[in-house]
């Protein structure tokens, strides 16, 4: 390289963990007709209050465990997966909760309410 050193992105990830930034955009490139991506946010039950910092849990159908990320500050999070049958699972400060998504491929958008 003509005495230019190489250049290479670096990805935004949250404070303290190798995730991306859950309220970065989807990275450029990315082809929704051939991804599947399970997007959402996290609020207490009863409220628009939005939960930073809660753990959220990707599920397959029959229960097991398969990613967690921790929310952005404004309660939003992201998992690429697979076409079909899933749970998203919030632990927070604020309670619990979970609910259940039948992804398709392209943007698939949940809203997660926790409550004691």
């Amino acid at each position: 390289m003509s005495g230019q050193a190489a250049q290479t992105a670096t990805p935004v990830v949250a404070a303290g963990c190798a995730a991306p930034d859950q309220s970065a955009p989807l990275p450029a490139g990315i082809d929704l007709t051939k991804e599947t991506v399970i997007t959402g946010v996290v609020c207490v039950d009863g409220s628009e209050e939005r939960v930073g910092g809660a753990y959220v849990r990707l599920l397959d159908a029959s229960g097991e465990f398969t990613a967690e990320v921790v929310t952005s500050p404004e309660g939003v999070f992201r998992f690429f997966a697979g076409p079909g049958n899933w749970t998203v699972r919030a632990l927070s400060r604020n309670g619990n909760g979970d609910v259940q998504v039948a992804a398709e491929r392209g943007l698939n958008e949940v809203t997660v309410h926790v409550r004691h």
